[in-house]
């Protein structure tokens, strides 16, 4: 009889085990949305800034009070073009020939043909997928007169002609739909698909950007197939241009009014999602491409209260945390518990692996190798870290490795446009910097000299994660450079 009985425990939980697992496997898979702000400070957002922050963001607020805020997020760069190359790739963009600055665009697009994207593996897995807003991984152009031939970017001050065609652009790597521009030089030449259609007055672009996204969602909603909807925004990058009616909003400056207009942009792309009923299931996440820029006078902001970087040091292409500590957030009704915070530190590369696995999908091969998910910290469970750092870059290529509480800085200063940088630090300035961020986030306190075996254990993590090719588990892989420079200062003089 016991042993009867048993049997039919066991038949009952095996039955009840399919059961669990064809329902996981029969769910929809989610919506994506990313919306990627540009030169946003992490202390322009006011959930970040409470104290500091004097711009009312309050659709961003709204975001954090429904999902679940990082406080410790990382752009993989402090510039643009390769912190986008990380988060589409998965991969650090300085193991690319791209050792230090941005493209300018008329090259040939920096993500190879070959090399797995969010994009190319969404759309292995059944998703539509659109990019609406700035691209700024390199694209070439061809005459529209002779498409034979290619037009070469500076005797045209960085506008392409209308007409002109990109055979390497977002369709060209795995985007279904693009309209956007290529980056903020070029910010008048409106491509849609692979064509520049049109050249338009730069105030204009922010609008375009929001209602684009509104028109995709609202079309893909009814659609039966999942959808992937990338939103770089372009702003609040210069120009800084608000339209008439953000104007004057903020009471401090253009560039502040500049960010409640890309706030209210947020809030409505959150809004049609809202009126659409799929927010549900439909994974959100907002970041910023890097610190706020120099150009948004900063100095001005901070005599009127505002701190651009919440009180971390340096703004955007430094190597300090003002140049890489970002704004980010996460909204997935159905997964992710409202108002909740996550102080794991993450990158924005990891964003290709955490997508994979909301998908329960091994990342393809050749993709990820700085890629970690962090969907355990979506659902508010513990969310150990497969590696022992992250690496930080600046502008002009400076590298930086954070491990737990330490941050080694390979660098005499900023690294990049703050003061002191390279060229105008003292001559007496140590080698490196050494920071404990528990102790010091806004590090103040250089413990390169008094902690050298602190520096030499994250120095040599560092040139390991370098020469493997990968910061996360799995076996070598290859950069796409057989020499990465890491002592960009000269070690031992200025």
């Amino acid at each position: 009889m016991k042993t009867r009985l048993a049997f039919a425990v066991l038949i009952l939980l095996a039955a009840n085990t399919v059961s669990l697992a064809d329902t996981q496997e029969n769910d929809p898979k989610p919506n994506i949305v990313i919306i990627l702000c540009d030169d946003l400070g992490i202390g322009d957002v006011r959930a970040f800034n409470p104290e500091l922050g004097k711009i009312k963001t309050p659709n961003i607020d709204r975001l954090a009070n429904e999902g679940v805020s990082f406080t410790d997020a990382h752009s993989g760069s402090s510039v643009c073009t390769p912190t986008r190359y990380g988060m589409l790739t998965g991969r650090y963009a300085w193991r690319t020939p791209l050792q230090k600055g941005v493209v300018q665009g008329f090259g040939p697009c920096i993500i190879p043909e070959d090399r797995p994207t969010i994009s190319t593996f969404l759309k292995s897995q059944g998703y539509d997928t659109g990019l609406i807003g700035k691209w700024h991984l390199n694209m070439r152009f061809m005459d529209p007169h002779d498409e034979s031939k290619e037009l070469i970017g500076k005797p045209l001050k960085f506008t392409p002609p209308v007409g002109a065609k990109s055979p390497d652009g977002p369709i060209a790597r795995g985007f279904d739909y693009f309209y956007g521009i290529h980056h903020a030089r070029s910010m008048k030449a409106i491509i849609e698909q692979n064509v520049v259609t049109k050249h338009d007055d730069v105030i204009n672009f922010l609008p375009d950007c929001e209602s684009k996204s509104i028109e995709f969602i609202k079309q893909h909603s009814k659609s039966e197939r999942p959808f992937f909807l990338y939103v770089p925004l372009g702003a609040p990058h210069t120009p800084i241009v608000p339209t008439e009616q953000w104007q004057g909003k903020s009471g401090l400056g253009a560039y502040a009014d500049f960010v409640m207009q890309t706030d209210d942009v947020v809030g409505n792309i959150l809004n049609c999602l809202d009126e659409e009923q799929i927010s549900d299931n439909t994974l959100v996440l907002f970041a910023s491409d890097n610190g706020c820029s120099r150009r948004a006078k900063i100095p001005e902001l901070q005599r009127a209260g505002h701190h651009v970087s919440a009180g971390f040091r340096g703004s955007k292409a430094d190597i300090w945390e003002g140049g890489h500590r970002i704004p980010c957030i996460a909204k997935w009704p159905s997964v992710i518990a409202a108002g909740s915070k996550c102080n794991d530190m993450i990158c924005l590369t990891d964003t290709f692996a955490t997508i994979a696995d909301c998908l329960q999908v091994t990342p393809p091969a050749n993709s990820c190798e700085d890629s970690l998910s962090f969907l355990p910290a979506l659902k508010g469970k513990p969310n150990p870290s497969a590696r022992d750092g992250i690496i930080h870059h600046s502008i002009s290529g400076h590298f930086a490795y954070r491990s737990k509480n330490w941050k080694l800085i390979l660098a005499r200063a900023s690294g990049g446009w703050s003061s002191p940088n390279e060229k105008t630090v003292s001559q007496d300035a140590p080698e490196g910097q050494l920071y404990n961020m528990d102790d010091d986030s806004a590090e103040q306190v250089n413990l390169y000299l008094s902690k050298p075996d602190v520096a030499a254990r994250l120095l040599s993590k560092l040139e390991s994660d370098v020469l493997r090719g990968r910061t996360t588990p799995g076996a070598d892989s290859k950069n796409d450079v057989q020499y990465i420079e890491l002592w960009k200062s000269k070690r031992g003089q200025r």
